[in-house]
């Protein structure tokens, strides 16, 4: 087991009750396989520096989580193929 520090953007139009059930679902697959999140930091909707896909606001979610490298993976996988999450980056600490 690693510790991470995961980033993504949402897209800035999803409303509450979807963007927190986006949430938990990255949650539950970062927690699957005896990992766990230590911290979700939502920093909230922020101005990009430039535009990405057209758009000019985006909401921002840190995480600090302690898992293994298959579920980063999959972690890393259903947030590229999700159409509500603009960007992600995870970092090994």
């Amino acid at each position: 087991m690693n510790k991470y520090e995961i980033m993504f953007i949402v897209r800035p139009e999803v409303e509450d009750e979807a963007r927190n059930t986006l949430i938990e679902n990255f949650k539950n697959v970062l927690t699957s396989n005896d990992g766990t999140v230590d911290n979700v930091n939502e920093w909230g909707l922020r101005d990009f520096a430039y535009e990405i896909k057209h758009l000019k606001k985006g909401y921002y979610v840190v995480m600090d989580v302690t898992t293994s490298a298959e579920n980063i993976a999959e972690f890393e996988r259903l947030s590229r193929i999700n159409a509500n999450v603009l960007r992600h980056l995870t970092l090994r600490r």
